[in-house]
């Protein structure tokens, strides 16, 4: 982001001033405020150019133009919800100031939705039936049940176009309509959608068989039933520096023994311990996959991305791990779900 001084100017400050602020920060806004830091008003460029066709000089002060009913945010608000704020109100820069209104931050559209594109493709497996959560899925496919007001898949779809990811195939079956009745073509979203429809469920993996041509680029594949903050840059950075055919990414788990343990050797106790807690990797549903790895798939047949990276290995192809440090929570069941609801996430 750039710097924030570099935005602002003082209320008495002329154009001539908020047109350098303008240049310093190339935001395509100016921010006033005050001695106290703040935030009074905006300026975007458009504003300016409107004040200087009306009449306007270079030393015109700029109060008599300073936008006060402008759009702003606190810093907690997360990604997704600012940019619906932004394509509603149909701006490209929000301010993010404190609770006594102090400005601390700027968010910037182009920074939103990722500078720069990606040549890798999205695959997010959006068709299981979601057995767990009936009834509620009789009538909602899984990925669409709302998690803090919107559609979980919306999340995912949004959490990849921010990392530059524009082209993403959804997977689609039970409920299916649902799901392309809400995306459409995805220019809504920032990106490029396609569907691939699955006649009858494939698993978790079956559905990369049904793309209509073969990727260039490795494949970013993620379950539809996610709630995460996963760096998808580092993880594709991961991927190609290794040189794995599959990356996978997992999370530590924690599990604690309701019960006090003991260890033996033989018939004596050697160890005690209270409710130990056990610590293990797991998969996350988050993959990076090369395209040669699709060729041990069979089209239109069932298949799951675990069985997948299982025939990677048998056939020598390399698998590595890439541990995911932020947010992460398969909603898949009635306590994860409540949890992320809880969350707000």
């Amino acid at each position: 982001m750039n710097r924030l001084p570099d935005l602002c100017i003082a209320p008495n400050a002329c154009l001539r001033d908020a047109m350098q602020a303008l240049e310093r920060g190339m935001a395509g806004i100016v921010l006033i405020t005050d001695a106290n830091h703040r935030l009074i008003g905006t300026l975007t460029d458009g504003d300016i150019r409107r004040a200087l066709l009306g009449g306007a000089t270079l030393g015109t002060p700029v109060e008599s133009f300073v936008i006060h009913q402008f759009k702003s945010v606190r810093p907690q608000v997360p990604r997704a919800e600012i940019l619906d704020l932004m394509r509603a109100s149909q701006v490209q820069q929000i301010p993010i100031v404190t609770e006594d209104g102090r400005l601390c931050g700027l968010h910037l559209l182009r920074e939103i939705v990722g500078n720069a594109e990606r040549p890798n493709w999205g695959v997010i497996m959006a068709g299981g039936q979601g057995m767990r959560l009936r009834p509620l899925t009789d009538i909602v496919p899984k990925p669409m049940i709302p998690v803090a007001g919107r559609p979980i898949l919306e999340r995912i779809v949004l959490h990849m176009v921010g990392f530059g990811i524009r082209r993403i195939y959804l997977a689609i079956n039970h409920l299916g309509h649902v799901v392309e009745r809400h995306f459409g073509d995805g220019e809504a979203f920032g990106c490029e959608i396609h569907y691939l429809r699955e006649t009858e469920p494939l698993g978790t993996g079956g559905a990369l068989g049904l793309l209509p041509e073969p990727p260039t680029e490795p494949l970013l594949v993620m379950n539809g039933d996610l709630v995460t903050q996963a760096d998808l840059s580092a993880l594709l950075a991961f991927h190609a520096a290794h040189g794995f055919a599959v990356t996978m990414g997992v999370q530590p788990y924690v599990h604690t023994v309701p019960f006090g343990c003991v260890e033996l050797e033989g018939p004596r106790v050697v160890l005690m311990e209270e409710k130990p807690q056990l610590t293990r990797l797991i998969n996350t549903g988050i993959y990076a996959l090369n395209p040669e790895v699709l060729s041990y798939l069979t089209p239109g047949a069932p298949a799951t991305v675990p069985g997948l990276i299982a025939k990677t290995m048998a056939g020598g192809g390399t698998v590595g791990a890439f541990e995911i440090r932020d947010e992460w929570l398969d909603v898949g069941q009635w306590e994860q779900l409540k949890s992320a609801r809880q969350g707000g996430t």
